[in-house]
């Protein structure tokens, strides 16, 4: 597996990857908008045209995947021997897998558990650089949803498509590898190898794997009543980057163009970059600080599908309301102009390296908000509660949108 190699690249393609980088590579505000003409390419260069499937719309529907993890489901209950013989030892340590966010083996070794994740997802900003540090950011996501905040080794899987010029190509992957890699080295890991192929589409993800001790790790699955749901990033970055490739589509534009500006949609769209390449690692650690009963990462199958997968795994017998739905301002309006597509609001719409979803003490949910605001300069919000059920999920009918930023600052993002 350990392959990874960067492509053979000329001077002139080195230099001018480093045009998008800057000074400070991690800094999104002093980057440029990458510029294909910059790079010496065709100016209506797209790299989200190298796939038909943006981001998360990649997975297979979740009623779907269920089933056909049956035979893994039943492949693991035959671990199960395994489980008792850790217990015997005195290793009270839980085996999480299928169906989780991140897999938890318990090792040999005096109480210590691998856990492992792995992801990838096809492009979905034209940015490579950043598509790069969103992709290794999702990667990672699944560690931090188990408040597991130390990852000890990253592997990258990359396809380049076979659909690229050579010039393509030796621009656009030096810069989604060293977006990745960057991102892996703000997370305080480094990439030691991983699998590069050729591909009709371009993907880009990884491996992220850690060595825990059971303190470092918070096994989703205590939600009590009267328990709150916490989210800490908005919703709407599937919305955001298609309305943000529809500026270049007449057809798809006038359907949405009375109700948002072109201004608002690239704003919304940079807003959705800065979200999606954002850690949720301090997010994982206040997760210790503030008791938390069990999170999960928000993707793929949406708020609602990751809140109802989330409440299957409970010990008790409760269900999660979701009440309120944080949203990129201005793409709740464009997601009911598209006929509901998207169904934002419904809590279906793919979301891409989305917040975490926390089950919180009551006393404690704002007091975290209000830390992880204190910490990084973004907001979290508490968007539903924990009440007894049958372990379900469910929106209300009506949900309050709450428009994220409520109010636009010249000069600032959010």
């Amino acid at each position: 597996m350990a392959d990874l190699q960067p492509p053979v690249l000329s001077q002139d393609a080195l230099s001018v990857a480093q045009l998008e980088l800057g000074v400070n590579p991690n800094a999104l505000a002093i980057r440029r908008t990458f510029d294909p003409v910059a790079h010496e390419l065709d100016a209506t260069f797209r790299l989200t045209r190298f796939a038909d499937l943006k981001g998360r719309g990649c997975k297979v529907p979740q009623e779907v995947l269920t089933k056909l993890l049956e035979g893994l489901q039943q492949d693991d209950n035959n671990g199960q021997d395994e489980h008792a013989h850790f217990m015997h030892m005195g290793l009270a340590t839980p085996r999480i897998g299928i169906g989780m966010d991140s897999s938890v083996t318990p090792l040999r070794h005096g109480g210590l558990s691998l856990v492992q994740t792995t992801d990838f997802f096809y492009p979905l900003v034209d940015d490579p650089y950043m598509m790069g540090k969103i992709a290794c950011a999702n990667v990672l996501s699944d560690l931090y949803a188990l408040g597991v905040t130390e990852s000890d080794n990253m592997l990258m899987l990359l396809a380049v498509s076979t659909k690229m010029t050579e010039k393509e190509r030796d621009v656009v992957v030096p810069l989604m590898m060293r977006g990745f890699k960057d991102t892996a080295l703000e997370a305080g890991t480094t990439v030691t190898g991983g699998q590069t192929v050729v591909n009709p589409w371009c993907t880009i993800g990884g491996v992220a794997s850690t060595i825990c001790q059971p303190n470092e790790y918070i096994v989703p699955d205590n939600a009590v009543v009267g328990d709150v749901l916490v989210l800490t990033k908005p919703l709407g970055t599937q919305v955001a980057v298609n309305a943000h490739q529809w500026l270049d589509q007449p057809e798809r534009w006038n359907r949405i163009k009375l109700v948002v500006a072109e201004d608002d949609v690239r704003k919304a769209y940079q807003r959705a970059m800065d979200s999606m390449a954002r850690l949720n690692r301090i997010a994982a650690r206040l997760m210790h600080k503030y008791n938390a009963h069990g999170a999960t990462d928000v993707t793929g199958f949406g708020l609602l599908g990751h809140a109802q997968n989330l409440s299957k795994h409970q010990k008790n017998e409760v269900s999660f309301v979701i009440h309120n739905l944080p949203v990129i301002a201005k793409m709740a309006a464009v997601a009911k102009a598209c006929g509901n597509m998207f169904q934002l609001l419904q809590g279906h719409s793919a979301e891409n390296s989305g917040g975490l979803l926390i089950c919180l003490p009551r006393e404690q949910a704002a007091a975290y908000c209000k830390d992880i605001e204190k910490q990084e300069g973004y907001q979290a919000w508490i968007v539903g509660i924990v009440e007894k059920g049958n372990r379900t999920a469910r929106i209300i009918d009506k949900p309050r949108v709450i428009e994220v930023p409520a109010k636009e600052k010249d000069g600032e993002l959010w």
